[in-house]
């Protein structure tokens, strides 16, 4: 597999991060997986983050047991909130959104009144707060599919780090809703993840290096397999070994250890590259992986969509 171009990011490794899309892209040609089928897409620009683009979306009712559900708008600019015309209130975007939103709630009224009862979603996703990375978005997810929790980098932390907002949602996830799969999404040009490996040993704490430290087995890992690389190229490298690192300490809670070993929950982990357009997503593997070594796991059904 080819590796993506070079990208720049932002200098401050505590702002949030741009990307520099490398001027030799202008188009790309890719796949969009869907259950069964795989369905030739082709997206015609890739114009510097935070403006219109094309777009096209399909949500399939077999891609996640959701009802048949196609949005694609041809020849149109994909609407953003930053494309808002100036002087215009940004809430009024947002209330044109929901009542887009609701027009389809009536068209699927007998769905939402279950959902209103109960939900018993497949998946629990972890993904990072980026404004860039949106699960829903990515995969398709629509309401009801998967309980989400999103925090700074996609970390987890380890049981033995105490009570986080991310171990909450973990334990109703996987003890109440009884999901299926859990998946970690990381992503590219991570400000989390530079801010992680920008890091001094003597810097005070802050929220956000208190936080970010839970990913400092995974900087060692980056730092010792790309020390000859850039610092970039580190961070690249950092942002794929830290989802390895919270896969691995998933299994340091006891309920989802033992569910894992009966194969009654799946753990998996998901790479999305916006630079490119691509995910890369794999499943640990329980059997091949060495509890006492933290950080050290197997997987196993590795794909590439492009």
């Amino acid at each position: 597999m080819a590796s993506p171009p070079p990208f720049s990011l932002s200098t401050d490794p505590f702002a949030s991060t741009h990307c520099i899309l490398p001027p030799t892209i202008s188009k790309i040609f890719g796949t969009t997986v869907k259950l069964g089928k795989i369905e030739h897409t082709h997206f015609r620009k890739v114009t510097p983050l935070r403006r219109d683009q094309d777009f096209a979306l399909k949500a399939s009712k077999r891609s996640m047991g959701s009802p048949e559900l196609t949005r694609q708008l041809n020849n149109n600019k994909f609407e953003t909130l930053s494309g808002a015309e100036d002087g215009r209130d940004i809430f009024n975007d947002l209330k044109d959104r929901f009542l887009s939103f609701k027009s389809k709630y009536t068209e699927n009224n007998e769905q939402f009144e279950k959902l209103a009862k109960a939900q018993a979603p497949k998946f629990m996703v972890i993904a990072c707060g980026d404004s860039r990375v949106c699960p829903s978005t990515i995969l398709g997810f629509q309401p009801g599919d998967a309980f989400m929790i999103r925090n700074v980098a996609n970390l987890v932390p380890p049981f033995e780090n105490g009570p986080t907002e991310t171990n909450a949602a973990l334990e109703f996830a996987v003890n109440t809703l009884l999901v299926e799969n859990i998946l970690v999404i990381g992503h590219s040009c991570c400000g989390g993840i530079r801010a992680l490996m920008s890091m001094k040993d003597d810097e005070n704490a802050s929220f956000l290096k208190s936080w970010v430290v839970a990913g400092k087995n995974a900087r060692k890992k980056a730092e010792a397999a790309a020390s000859n690389l850039s610092f970039d190229e580190q961070c690249t490298h950092c942002e794929k070994e830290s989802i390895n690192i919270s896969l691995s300490n998933l299994l340091t809670y006891p309920w989802i250890e033992e569910k894992v070993a009966k194969e009654e929950l799946s753990v998996h982990g998901g790479y999305y590259n916006f630079v490119d357009c691509s995910f890369e997503k794999w499943t640990l593997d329980y059997r091949g992986t060495k509890l006492e070594e933290r950080g050290i796991i197997a997987t196993k059904n590795k794909v590439y969509w492009s």
